[in-house]
């Protein structure tokens, strides 16, 4: 069950300590609209009911992992040495923001007339001054519908490190804009949080880091992020969650896709002791297209456990879920996802597969897909598998004079790889490749 009570050092005094509407200094100083909707946020966190394992939506999971006492609100830390996590990003990006124990480290976009064009790559704060009518319109104001509710009241109570990307109608670009979440420090609380908003006819694509520089400082992360797209635009999304192996992390992803646009979703899932993904896309206009994809290595007795809705709200709509798990040693996953085919959603094409490569005999894998369909002459399939390398692939290598080991990661490389390779882009998939080899190399 998730503790939490009111204790010296404890999570909720950051909550309680949460900047007030009369604190004007500091260029990032949240306005009085937003602190009010922050205190609304506690309240809602204080009387929601904890997670509990009966329920339906927490079905296999450990909820023991989070407990939250102990934990200490993020401080800010002098002269950070982040440059081994920063080198790990993409070589070339349109703009790029750190923030180290949730607060603003640094912040540049790399191509000065982007900013003519109308891109706006800002803080949270500077957004509420800049644009309040995109926090105030997009701002989590879709619900968490997978079982985080008390979890989402905690991160807008408590949310100070945030970033807000705006891309101008019609503006494509290619570079990717990437942001690091950098905990720097031991037993700290972080909250991340990103907005996206592509608007019409648009395309871009964000990076999301989540970092630990000590990798076996304990944590707590809670994160939440906001993929609006407006119609015929395209936004490419992918997060890298890599906090250390002692870390609790709980990330909750709405993505709303309006008329004849198109997302794509990818996480990966490398780090973190327990890790909750919880991922809504929600298609509200005809000819919305949702991909929703994902990538977890797990190893020792770590815990990933990914829930998703594919909530089909309007005709014509398409989406297709692709997750894949590794898992080794003790490690555990559990996958519950639906597909929802709303009433007057005719002709919706959507998907769901789910593939665990299961190599030790200590490993589990649950996995629970489901559908709902409450419209006429929609196809749907969904399915999940769970099974060990092939004895015949695993021969062929070995006949080539490949030893087992190599010839082993070359197979789940393979597997996982499927994956990366529906991204756009031919460096995005070669970096992408390049993370995923590297965290396999690690879990041996």
């Amino acid at each position: 069950m998730l503790h939490g009570q009111k204790s010296g050092g404890t999570v909720l005094d950051q909550v309680s300590s949460a900047p007030t509407a009369e604190s004007t200094e500091g260029p990032d100083t949240l306005p009085r609209w937003f602190i009010e909707a922050q205190a609304e946020a506690q309240k809602e966190f204080e009387q929601e009911p904890y997670p509990s394992r009966k329920d339906e939506l927490w079905r296999f999971s450990s909820v023991k992992n989070l407990v939250l006492d102990g934990y200490l609100p993020a401080r800010p830390i002098r002269n950070p040495r982040i440059d081994g996590a920063v080198d790990q990003g993409f070589a070339r990006p349109a703009g790029r923001m750190v923030f180290v124990n949730d607060q603003l480290f640094s912040c540049e976009l790399l191509d000065d007339s982007l900013r003519d064009q109308g891109v706006l790559f800002l803080t949270l704060g500077q957004a509420a001054k800049v644009r309040p009518d995109l926090l105030q319109t997009h701002f989590m104001t879709q619900p968490a519908r997978l079982g985080s509710k008390k979890l989402a009241a905690l991160h807008k109570a408590s949310v100070k490190a945030g970033t807000v990307l705006y891309i101008p109608p019609k503006l494509v670009l290619d570079a990717p804009f990437e942001v690091f979440h950098i905990a720097a420090s031991e037993n700290i609380t972080v909250f991340p949080h990103t907005l996206v908003i592509a608007d019409e006819d648009s395309q871009v694509t964000f990076l999301d880091h989540f970092v630990s520089l000590d990798r076996t400082a304990s944590g707590f992360a809670c994160g939440v992020n906001d993929l609006v797209l407006k119609p015929s635009s395209k936004l490419t999304y992918i997060s890298i969650q890599d906090w250390s192996r002692q870390f609790v992390s709980v990330q909750v992803n709405s993505t709303v896709v309006q008329e004849d646009a198109a997302a794509l979703n990818l996480s990966l899932n490398f780090g973190g002791r327990y890790s909750r993904l919880e991922s809504i896309s929600r298609m509200i206009g005809s000819g919305a297209r949702s991909d929703m994809l994902a990538v977890s290595v797990a190893g020792a007795d770590q815990e990933f456990d990914q829930r998703t809705l594919q909530d089909h709200l309007q005709p014509n709509t398409t989406s297709d879920l692709l997750y894949k798990n590794s898992l080794t040693g003790n490690a555990r996953t559990i996958f519950s996802g639906l597909i929802k085919v709303e009433r007057g959603a005719h002709r919706t094409d959507a998907y769901q597969k789910v593939r665990n490569l299961v190599l030790s005999d200590e490993a589990e894998a649950n996995s629970m897909p489901g559908l709902e369909i409450l419209a006429d002459d929609v196809r749907c399939t969904h399915g999940a598998t769970s099974g060990q390398v092939e004895p015949e692939e695993l021969f062929y290598l070995l006949s080539r004079g490949i030893s087992e080991t190599k010839a082993k990661a070359l197979i789940v490389n393979g597997f996982l790889n499927e994956v990366v390779d529906r991204l756009p882009g031919e460096d995005l998939r070669t970096y992408l490749r390049g993370q995923v080899g590297e965290r396999l190399a690690v879990n041996g």
